[in-house]
């Protein structure tokens, strides 16, 4: 029997089904191993033997390792199935190195959807592993690894800040920075006048034909003061123009999107995109709806675009049928990817609504409808522009009508795009209205990042790579570095004190070029362009004087005073931090080791209907893992994971809990 190796559990089932009884299919779940924390600096590297990683199984997965182990001595072969990325080469590379796997023996196969076609086709055309591309995703563990390692170490012993990191830092800079343009940002007074006509409104443009600025009030009253009641139509001029269709999705514009039109952060996009792509039951048959969603290339399969053209035509007329467009953008080594996309043009959103989760389901409408809408025509607006004369001021009003649909047929749902409309009207007819107002207004800096937008600027910007965005976002508001308000970040004092001292003492390392060129270099790595060994003892020649500079030079933070005073040496006690986080203790450390207790103050739910005596609190495990139970522990000892009702269960006298809005006896199968 053929072993074939996969990352993902829920695509065992799947693939297994695919390839038959042939094959045995099976998972590694994930990484199984990862950098050591031992040696200098407990890096995991030897840095003077050429940056030689020390891999060790990562916790929990040497059972796995074992069992695969088995796996492999009992097969003919193996097939090594991980995604199709550079994260997947290296797992393939640990799995075939930490299995100590034949060169004989096995293959890499990679597919970019999880569909029967699809994997057949690709055990057609196995390979071996891509050296160039484990050797890329190396080279950035260990960047990453250095970089993280020895910067967060230097900002929790100097400053408030728990960590740092190579694309992090710099997403965090971009926070900061834009933080302080607001802040330094001084507002301009400026003023518009308006003519509302009841069916549209025009605004005041020019004096003279010439464009004329309103700067305060006394002007915007002497205007008023000169204009009469009756405006005259000059020009009335109207063109078609095309409205550009728009390209398929990669992980950032996806990223975007869904954080526009759904509100859903990063994390959620792509999770929901994980189990799209691993496979939904459908009827009958299990299987991935779309294709490989860590990308940034816009290109489509030939056989998926042909599909979806004759798709058009037969569904809404050989006049939607546009053609494939061609991205202005440079693409990376992962345009060996496709743009995401359905596996299946003709499984359309409505056909699948039955067997998805609402949520799954809004991400696969704007994933289908996008690239559906990617291959039609463009669509067609009659733009008509009007300007009016009073007294020799000219307004203007400009109004759009759609001719033909084109792409927005399918997308128009998706994107905020109104008509205005203007009524007919000819030169020389003359209009009249008393509604001539004016309006103050203030220039306004540049809007605070929202997930979306920062996701864009890095793009952009060429920071980070497709499986990064999702992963940064979460550990600047993890780490207490941003705080989000009306979904846009607002940094904190502890993230501008961080960036301040990264720029203080790294200002050419933690920087949009240095980092943009950081992932060039990983591109060329991949694509054998450029030595890893040398790119890794180029950076660490210039990093590691500045790490050492700093932690010599950097001023400590000093700990924040309580205004209490010690009970044993009358010195003051300050708030520190340790493993377990902050605590209150004297500031004549380690001369005075006096530390305050802590007062446990219980978040008290209710009266405990079981011993009548004691409170149900909420607690948490070692974990953090929030649970409800008696504080007369251990002579009561009720507890439950889900927030009891105060009732008991009628059938056993156990606490009935309400669990996702049900309400449910914690022991027995009783519900009400």
């Amino acid at each position: 029997m053929d072993l074939v190796i996969v990352e993902s559990p829920s695509k065992t089932k799947t693939i297994g089904k695919y390839l038959g009884s042939k094959y045995k299919v099976v998972s590694s779940k994930g990484h199984i191993r990862d950098l050591a924390t031992s040696g200098k600096f407990g890096l995991g590297v030897d840095i003077e033997n050429d940056f030689k990683p020390n891999y060790i199984a990562i916790s929990g997965k040497k059972k796995i390792i074992n069992e695969l182990k088995k796996d492999v001595k009992d097969s003919n072969k193996v097939y090594l199935a991980t995604d199709p990325d550079r994260e997947g080469e290296a797992i393939s590379w640990h799995l075939y190195d930490a299995l100590s796997i034949n060169d004989e023996k096995y293959e890499r196969v990679v597919f970019n959807e999880i569909t029967e076609p699809a994997v057949k086709e690709a055990f057609k055309h196995p390979r071996k592993i891509d050296d160039s591309l484990v050797k890329s995703q190396e080279t950035r563990r260990i960047l990453d690894r250095i970089i993280g390692f020895r910067l967060s170490k230097l900002m929790q012993s100097k400053t408030g800040g728990k960590s740092a990191g190579r694309v992090q830092s710099v997403a965090l800079k971009l926070i900061v920075d834009r933080e302080r343009e607001i802040e330094a940002f001084i507002p301009e007074e400026y003023w518009t006048i308006n003519a509302d006509f009841g069916e549209f409104t025009s605004n005041l443009e020019k004096y003279n034909n010439k464009k004329i600025e309103i700067s305060n009030e006394s002007d915007a009253n002497e205007i008023l003061s000169k204009l009469s009641n009756d405006f005259v139509i000059t020009s009335i001029e109207k063109r078609e123009k095309n409205k550009k269709g728009v390209m398929p999705f990669t992980t950032s514009t996806l990223q975007q999107a869904c954080s526009t039109k759904y509100n859903f952060g990063s994390s959620k996009t792509m999770s929901i995109a994980q189990k799209l792509y691993e496979g939904i039951d459908i009827g009958s048959e299990t299987v991935g709806l779309i294709s490989y969603m860590r990308t940034d290339s816009t290109r489509l399969s030939n056989v998926f675009v042909s599909d979806t053209l004759e798709f058009i035509k037969s569904e809404y007329g050989e006049e939607f049928v546009g053609n494939v467009k061609v991205s202005k953008k440079k693409e990376n080594v992962q345009d060996a990817h496709e743009a995401i996309r359905p596996t299946s043009i003709k499984r359309t959103p409505e056909s699948l609504k039955k067997y998805l989760k609402p949520d799954e389901y809004k991400l696969y409408s704007i994933i289908y409808y996008r690239a559906l809408a990617s291959l039609m025509k463009d669509a067609k607006v009659i733009q008509t522009s009007i300007v009016l004369d009073n007294n020799n001021y000219q307004f203007k009003s400009t109004g759009q009508v759609i001719s033909f649909l084109g792409f927005l047929k399918v997308y128009g749902e998706f994107m905020n795009s109104e008509e205005t409309i203007l009524p007919p009207l000819n030169e020389k007819d003359v209009l009249n209205t008393d509604k001539i107002t004016s309006e103050q207004h203030f220039t306004k800096p540049l809007p605070r990042y929202t997930e979306a937008s920062l996701i864009k600027e890095m793009e952009a910007l060429g920071i980070g790579r497709p499986s990064t965005y999702a992963k940064t976002m979460e550990t600047l508001k993890e780490r207490a570095y941003v705080k989000v308000e009306d979904k846009k970040f607002i940094p904190t004092d502890i993230g501008i004190e961080t960036t301040d001292k990264l720029q203080e003492f790294f200002s050419n390392i933690i920087n949009v070029e240095y980092t943009a060129n950081m992932e060039t270099e990983l591109d060329d790595i991949a694509e054998d362009k450029l030595d890893n060994i040398k790119v890794l003892k180029d950076f660490y020649k210039d990093f590691e004087p500045l790490v050492e500079n700093a932690f010599s030079n950097m001023e400590k933070k000093a700990p924040t005073k309580t205004g209490e005073v010690c009970p044993e040496c009358g010195n003051e006690l300050v708030i520190r931090k340790g493993k377990y986080g902050e605590f209150v203790a004297c500031s004549n450390y380690p001369e005075c080791k006096y530390i305050k207790k802590e007062e446990k103050k219980e978040n008290v739910i209710m009266d405990c209907p079981i011993c009548k005596v004691g409170k149900i609190v909420e607690k948490k495990t070692r974990k953090n893992k929030i649970f409800y139970g008696c504080n007369n522990y251990p002579k009561c000892k009720t507890a439950t994971w889900d927030i009891p009702t105060g009732e008991l269960c009628p059938k056993c006298n156990s606490l009935l809990v309400n669990k996702n809005n049900q309400i449910k006896c914690s022991s027995c199968d009783y519900e009400q």
